[in-house]
């Protein structure tokens, strides 16, 4: 069993799909059900997905069918219960055997999940070879119709993993200070703060565009100590689902960002060719893909801890959910919907499970790491103090 991506050669509905994942059985005919739910999964269902995911979409799908096909499983085997069903096995064996992270096993997980719900639609099988469990989500506000308050409902499989028992995936403040010490290269700073102060993801600190950066000095309506609310044009930068949105830059990373593109990036600037991009590597180049990671594996590796562009996300998103939270009775500020903007989270129920996470951490820790985080980026709680009491400055 093999997969391959398709070229522009492989049509569906009158149009070219290439980057299609095509998981082939060794005759190289589609290897059924696997294939038809890809099909509707990426191509059908009418909900548009990121041709970025696509190839995580199909290794998922292959990763399980070639784990079926290398112990002779078929995918809708017959099971005693519930809990010796093919998925269980397969869970338990990246779990034990392969020792991988509880959250790559749930993605994994889910999405299997959503392909035995599909084949039961269609009537492939008389039943999901998994139980669920009833879960409400209180206080959520619905994204459709844009009311606070409120749950909402689901299932959620009980194959899942606890994701929160294990280390934790953000930075303290300690680690994030010797961190950020230990970078000597400007780029490399200004890409480690716009994940870990801005909240973007690696794809879009490396992607930043140079025509959103200007001097701050120049615009008297610009506080030093405030938000510049920043426009991410996907027709400039690359941003997952190619969706606009607003974030809020500190002004003193935004005039970092300026001192950077006037003297040091004009060094690296090669006159044959043009970027776009506010960083460049010393080769005039900007950042490829996963050299965001390697520039923080690397540091990891410098100052002896994991470090991990996702990480700074998630220190991000803990740091400024539990400021907010604290800040709430002096501030008329959803602290939910604000980090699900910030973050471009398409819903909610994602930014959800960073309070899910803070809930673990007692008052005192929660108070001492708001106060941390704020010594370290310049009492960030200022940023918020006339917000949105006052219009956050838009950036023009």
């Amino acid at each position: 069993m093999r997969i391959f991506f398709s070229t522009g050669d492989f049509v569906y509905a009158y149009r070219p799909r290439p980057g299609f994942p095509l998981i082939l059985n060794d005759d190289m005919t589609p290897a059924e059900p696997f294939h038809s739910y890809l099909l509707w999964l990426l191509l059908e269902r009418g909900k548009a997905l990121d041709l970025k995911t696509w190839e995580s979409y199909g290794r998922v799908m292959w990763d399980f069918a070639q784990y079926l096909y290398a112990n002779h499983f078929a995918w809708n085997q017959s099971y005693a219960s519930k809990g010796e069903s093919v998925i269980t096995v397969y869970r338990d064996w990246q779990t034990f055997d392969l020792k991988l992270d509880p959250s790559t096993i749930n993605r994994r997980i889910r999405q299997i999940c959503g392909f035995y719900r599909w084949a039961l639609g269609r009537g492939m099988i008389h039943e999901v070879p998994f139980s669920s469990t009833k879960v409400t989500t209180e206080g959520v506000p619905h994204d459709s119709s844009h009311v606070t308050g409120g749950g909402q409902a689901g299932d959620k499989p009980n194959l899942i993993l606890d994701e929160w028992d294990k280390e934790p995936v953000f930075l303290t403040a300690a680690q994030a200070n010797l961190a950020r010490a230990a970078i000597r290269s400007i780029a490399h700073r200004l890409l480690f703060d716009l994940m870990a102060r801005v909240g973007l993801r690696a794809i879009e600190a490396r992607t930043f565009p140079l025509a959103a950066v200007f001097d701050p000095a120049t615009r008297p309506h610009l506080k030093p100590g405030t938000m510049i609310r920043v426009f991410l044009d996907p027709q400039q930068m690359d941003i997952k689902l190619d969706k606009p949105r607003w974030v809020d830059v500190p002004h003193s990373l935004m005039e970092e960002m300026y001192a950077y593109a006037q003297f040091e990036r004009n060094r690296h600037v090669v006159a044959t060719r043009q970027q776009r991009t506010l960083l460049l590597t010393s080769c005039g180049n900007a950042y490829s893909k996963g050299s965001a990671h390697k520039v923080m594996t690397d540091l990891g590796l410098k100052v002896g801890f994991r470090i991990a562009p996702l990480m700074l996300r998630h220190s991000y998103a803990v740091h400024t959910l539990l400021l907010l939270r604290e800040s709430q009775s002096k501030i008329r500020l959803d602290p939910l919907i604000y980090l699900r903007n910030q973050l471009g989270h398409r819903s909610v129920l994602t930014t959800q499970l960073y309070l899910d996470q803070i809930e673990r951490i007692t008052g005192p820790e929660a108070l001492a790491l708001v106060g941390e985080f704020d010594n370290l980026y310049q009492s960030t709680a200022a940023l918020f103090a006339t917000y949105p009491n006052e219009a956050v400055p838009i950036a023009e």
